[in-house]
């Protein structure tokens, strides 16, 4: 008898056609790498099926359902390792069991919608509408049974599998309408703990994490421990049914309807980060993209920003169920320091909710929210000045990466966003201000490179310009220079390095004698390059830039020394040599020093020779090649006189 009954339950069990069957191997073995994503299919197919009924509902008077009514359940049976989905949705007939859960990739979900598009033209919010997500079950259980009622039917059915070997449809005894699913979980291995999706702490975790927003109440038992009656400091376990999700996304409500501290906590809760954000960004985009978007500027850098570890992106939601935790592709790189999400119904999906298409719609939202942060961020500037220098302070480098980057594609867009300390201002400024404040007839934007505003200001050469009324952007970090290189020029004024030897404010008389100075002291000049001429010297000449200080060194072309130590610091071997000229002040009495030696003691000339290039090398923070050499050059010349 026994063996009948078996004989017939195996000639009843059905096959899955040969390409889904390879499908669903594929499918359980390759495509989710992620084991947990299957909750949130399962509970995301459960939202579909209650969506179904509730619109259904609206015109179809026999209906007798409540919206309050609506819920999905899980409950956990660790003793028989079994976990149990279910819903009081539209559930599904035999037919529809064979076809949406016996053919992969047949989605019940996606034909309802087009149904209803054919139907009235009308476009309805429905989740599930891949196929495959169903299936990601058999990742952690090896055997699945889903008993459903259809509200079009007063039979229940009953469909099980234990994977790709097939499947069988049974009468079932359900009187509900709706869905149960039962996960047999697979038992532990030495790779895999499938145990986890036995704990409720984990269960509900995973909810919490893609299927928060689900707009129906989620509920399972949750143990919590509460005061004994009677007792002061003895407790006692109860087991309560709790909802679990909070329904109702944050960014979904109307901003007016939000306080600050409510977009804090979410804040603080969703991104572990307890400091106030610096700003919050709340913004509903509907047309040719719609979404939903809440982005948080921080308050200070994260701990790992600027290593490898650090992931950039924004939460990517499709209708409340969160499909990637960090979708790199809705931020630019310089803007890699929002934190937020963005939920839209608006993006394709291929076979798994995992993998994201870049298709059309995501570069849409992308271009739009990257337009948003900056136009907020030029708000921030123009109405909360200080707010936007403390950002400035924290997040400008990136802003200055993102005007060098990518061959300066981007420099337009950010070059107002640019902030750099004053000589005149003694604090940040932009480079619109500064160019309001140029002198008349000023055609050029000065600067000047080093390691602090202190060291700049005391550098030879800024001490001239500063002199002649000059306003200087004092360059601090490695990435300045090569962002004022990138725009080459700022409302047609054009960035010069004050370093630079083409940097001339003497009058002509003045250049006049200079030139005759310099005429006079050719062969002393020569003479002294030989000293040198392993040092990538192209030049030595008298200057009147400088003022108190004696030697400076300055770069001829686009290649400073600050660029030189930046690009030499870089981990290859190919070493850079900025072409530069050493520059003798010659009003200075070092000037008439060495025309003197040069004439009485050409051995004493070429000491001075190399302490004066070793000076200006060390004003620059650059390296000497030999100092203990310079060293006992100075404590020679010191002894001497």
């Amino acid at each position: 008898m026994e063996k009948d009954k078996d004989k017939k339950e195996k000639k009843e069990k059905k096959q899955f056609k040969a390409e889904s069957k390879k499908l669903l191997d594929l499918m359980i073995h390759s495509i989710y790498t992620n084991k947990e994503i299957f909750l949130r299919e399962l509970l995301s197919n459960a939202s579909d099926a209650i969506d179904k009924l509730a619109y259904r509902a609206l015109t179809d008077d026999s209906l007798d359902v409540k919206k309050e009514d609506f819920a999905i359940h899980i409950d956990i049976d660790k003793e028989r390792r079994k976990l149990i989905i279910s819903d009081n949705g539209c559930g599904m007939t035999k037919e529809e069991l064979e076809n949406n859960l016996g053919t992969i990739a047949k989605s019940g979900s996606l034909d309802f919608k087009k149904m209803l598009e054919k139907k009235d033209g009308q476009d309805v919010d429905i989740i599930g509408q891949f196929g495959v997500g169903f299936y990601s079950a058999f990742m952690v259980s090896d055997k699945i049974k889903v008993e459903s009622k259809s509200v079009d039917s007063d039979k229940a059915y009953i469909w099980k599998s234990e994977g790709a070997d097939g499947y069988e449809i049974k009468p079932g005894k359900r009187k509900d309408t709706g869905t149960t699913i039962t996960l047999s979980i697979k038992e532990d291995t030495d790779e895999e703990n499938y145990s986890e999706f036995l704990d409720t702490y984990r269960i509900e975790s995973i909810v919490k994490k893609y299927s928060d927003y689900i707009r129906y109440p989620i509920k399972m038992m949750v143990e919590h421990s509460k005061l004994k009656e009677g007792s002061e400091n003895e407790y006692e376990k109860e087991v309560v049914e709790e909802t679990v999700n909070s329904m109702i996304p944050l960014w979904k409500k109307e901003k007016k309807d939000i306080t600050e501290e409510e977009y804090q906590n979410f804040y603080s809760s969703k991104f572990f980060d307890y400091d106030k954000p610096l700003k919050t960004i709340h913004t509903k985009v509907e047309g040719q993209c719609s979404y939903n978007a809440l982005l948080y500027i921080p308050g200070h850098l994260p701990y790992d920003f600027y290593t490898k570890e650090y992931e950039k992106g924004l939460q990517l939601y499709s209708s409340g169920v969160l499909i990637m935790d960090k979708c790199a592709d809705l931020l630019p790189d310089y803007f890699s320091f929002v934190k937020g999400l963005v939920d839209t119904e608006d993006i394709s999906l291929n076979i798994s909710r995992e993998i994201l298409q870049q298709n059309h719609s995501l570069k849409l939202i992308a271009k739009s929210i990257e337009k948003k942060i900056k136009k907020e961020l030029e708000t921030m500037l123009k109405e909360k000045r200080e707010t936007y220098e403390s950002f400035f302070k924290t997040f400008g480098m990136q802003i200055k990466f993102g005007v060098y980057a990518d061959y300066g594609t981007h420099k337009d867009d950010l070059k107002d966003l640019l902030m750099f300390y004053s000589s005149t201002e003694k604090k940040l400024v932009t480079l619109d201000e500064y160019v309001s404040r140029m002198k008349e007839g000023q055609e050029n934007i000065y600067y000047a490179c080093g390691e602090s505003v202190d060291k700049v200001d005391n550098m030879p050469q800024v001490e001239g310009i500063k002199e002649k009324g000059y306003e200087i952007l004092y360059l601090t970090e490695y990435v300045d220079e090569f962002a004022l290189q990138t725009l080459t020029t700022y409302n047609a004024k054009k960035f010069v390095n004050v370093s630079n030897d083409t940097v001339d404010l003497d009058s002509e008389e003045e250049k006049k004698e200079l030139e005759e100075a310099n005429k006079n002291a050719k062969e002393m000049f020569e003479e002294m390059k030989k000293v040198l001429e392993s040092n990538n010297i192209s030049d030595i000449k008298f200057t009147h830039r400088l003022k108190k200080h004696p030697v400076c060194l300055t770069t001829e072309g686009e290649l400073s020394t600050s660029m030189e130590k930046v690009l030499n610091a870089l981990p290859n071997d190919n070493k850079v040599n900025a072409k530069m000229i050493m520059e003798i002040n010659e009003n200075h009495p070092i000037s008439k020093k060495i025309k003197d030696l040069y004439v009485n003691n050409r051995e004493e000339l070429e000491k001075y020779t190399k302490i004066l290039y070793a000076q200006a090398r060390l004003i620059e923070g650059l390296p000497i090649d030999n100092p203990t050499e310079i060293s006992n050059l100075i404590c020679d010349v010191i002894s001497e006189n």
